[in-house]
């Protein structure tokens, strides 16, 4: 099978219209590629379309991190906060480069939402339900302990503050290591493919018509079972399947913004209750600390959802309430971010009430489709749909097809033995890092982005050199983007400066000075034509104007 590389797509789309699959998953967010590593493990024939660029979606839009909602809780989802809490282990081990535990602190206020004795009695349940391991149990910290391990916090009428242990991911390389783990295992992904129209025989859905977004070349998948993760766009799948009845979406819109350190120095993540009752994110991250989220009714545009004023001012306003030494004001926000919850409707409720539970629909055509969940259960989700896809299929003298494995399997480049092995991994490619060249720093860099596929890096980097040179990029910078390119299906620059990368979040003078560089280097060794070097430069522009200026209401 061709590479997983951006300039093998075309290869790939031909491949694809030229078989028979088992399970068609349309959707690269963490969904879908849950369901395509666990489908194709099991012994399916699977792929995957994503009309954008993989986790572009949700899935590089939530708030990073993989929680056991301990909010829930309030809401008496005892089921969901036990099952999503013991996931947030499987998701750590199986992938400790991308994800790592974060202590996690819950202020206590005289007359606040959360008293000692009710937050002490919901930790300790939270820790039952979620399986927690003892080094990460819960603490309760008196008002000196809570202001000596974060000063920032307001003081008047501090009580003190719970203190329990969260893990936080970067969502869009969860995805994007989930993706290429299906692929190793014989899965075909192809991003910028929409799915345009459903073919059906006889009322049953057999394939799709796809529309390849960058070349406009159509194409036909045929497969016996379709799968519809396409998040906040399920219901627009589902009008084309004509089987959009009964429960529908409620999207809601949540924004982040990021706030260099040197002007929000934030020592500790903080989980704190606003005036309105709404619960929000305060957390540090390389250099950085960013605070979310809002919780909207949305009806915009899904695409392209932005920042608005009103969720700048709403986020600042409730920083500046729990950290009010700080005076936070719209000129500090060097960043930001808003992505979409695909919600199961629930009458009456407001938009922080409705349940995130997922929820599977079953069309009369045959089409599956996963709406709802969180992130944190992503691997539990694509096991209920692919034991499904397993029945459907076994009873129509498919298979036979193996029971699931994922719960123990690492992603790709999550192959440490264990996250207990990550720091002497990390130590250890620091110092092969110094043997061809790199600073301390970059090769942790690169480490920490690529686990273990990090010696591929480091292999290409000597013969880079000169290639790097002529760019003008630091060689680890040029190392990375070829490897981006090469096996991870970068296509445009905003794939790499955005999920591959996260940079554009939480390094916008990092995308600003390297960014015509890197769009020259891609130019070159994609093949762009001047339409196309001239699309994406604009497209990057907007992404760059969009994260620090709010859209129009």
């Amino acid at each position: 099978m061709a590479a997983f590389s951006g300039k093998e797509r075309n290869n790939r789309l031909n491949n694809m219209q030229n078989e028979m699959f088992d399970v068609l998953v349309i959707g690269g967010g963490i969904t879908g590629a849950g369901i395509a590593l666990d489908a194709q493990t099991r012994g399916m024939k699977t792929a995957v379309i994503e009309m954008q660029d993989f986790a572009a979606g949700t899935s590089s839009r939530s708030t990073k991190l993989v929680h056991g909602g301990l909010r829930y809780l309030k809401q008496y989802e005892v089921k969901m906060v036990a099952e999503v809490g013991k996931e947030r282990a499987i998701v750590y081990e199986n992938g400790p480069h991308v994800t790592n535990p974060e202590w996690m602190m819950l202020p206590l206020y005289q007359g606040g939402t959360f008293g000692k004795f009710s937050t002490s009695l919901g930790l300790r349940l939270y820790d039952f339900l979620a399986g927690v391991k003892w080094s990460e149990r819960r603490k309760m910290l008196g008002r000196d302990e809570t202001l000596t391990k974060e000063p920032l916090l307001k003081k008047e009428g501090l009580k003190g503050s719970g203190y329990y242990v969260e893990y936080r991911t970067d969502d869009a390389r969860l995805t994007i290591e989930v993706i290429k783990k299906a692929v190793e295992a014989g899965a075909n992904a192809v991003n910028y493919t929409m799915a345009k129209q459903l073919i059906h025989n006889n009322g049953k859905l057999v394939g799709v018509e796809t529309q390849d977004l960058i070349s406009g070349a159509t194409r036909t998948i045929m497969a016996r079972r379709i799968v519809n993760a396409t998040g906040p766009w399920v219901d627009s799948l589902r009008e084309l399947d004509n089987s959009k009845r009964g429960k529908t979406l409620r999207l809601t819109k949540g924004i982040h913004l990021v706030f260099d350190g040197s002007r929000f120095p934030l020592q500790q993540a903080i989980y704190f209750d606003t005036p309105d009752g709404r619960m929000i994110f305060a957390i540090p991250r390389d250099g950085k600390t960013y605070v979310g989220t809002t919780d909207t009714d949305y009806t915009g545009d899904m695409i392209n959802p932005g920042m608005t004023e009103d969720d700048r001012d709403y986020i600042l306003k409730a920083s500046n309430f729990m950290f009010p030494e700080l005076n936070l004001t719209a000129s500090d926000v060097e960043s930001s971010w808003a992505g979409l919850r695909p919600l199961i409707y629930e009458e009456g409720k407001s938009p922080s009430e409705v349940s995130r539970r997922d929820e599977i629909f079953h069309s009369p055509s045959g089409m599956l489709t996963i709406a709802g969940g969180k992130l944190t259960g992503y691997r539990k989700m694509a096991e209920t749909v692919t034991d499904l896809l397993v029945r459907e299929l076994t009873s129509e003298g498919q298979g036979p097809y193996k029971s699931c494995s994922t719960k123990g399997m690492p992603i790709s480049g999550g192959d440490l033995g264990g996250s207990a092995q990550f720091p002497s991994f990390i130590r250890r490619r620091k110092e092969q890092g110094a043997r061809i060249g790199l600073s301390p720093d970059a090769a942790e860099q690169l480490a920490r982005r690529y686990g273990t596929n990090v010696q591929a890096i480091f292999e290409q980097i000597p013969e880079l050199r000169r290639e790097s040179a002529h760019y003008d990029l630091p060689v680890e910078v040029y190392a990375s983007l070829i490897y981006g390119i090469e096996h991870e299906m970068v296509v445009k620059p905003a794939d790499y400066l955005i999920r591959r990368t996260g940079a554009l979040f939480f390094d916008l003078d990092w995308v600003k000075r390297y960014k015509t560089s890197i769009i020259q280097a891609m130019a070159e060794r994609l093949g762009y034509s001047e339409t196309e070097l001239r699309m994406y430069e604009a497209d990057l522009d907007h992404a760059l104007k969009t994260a620090v200026t709010p859209a129009s209401e």
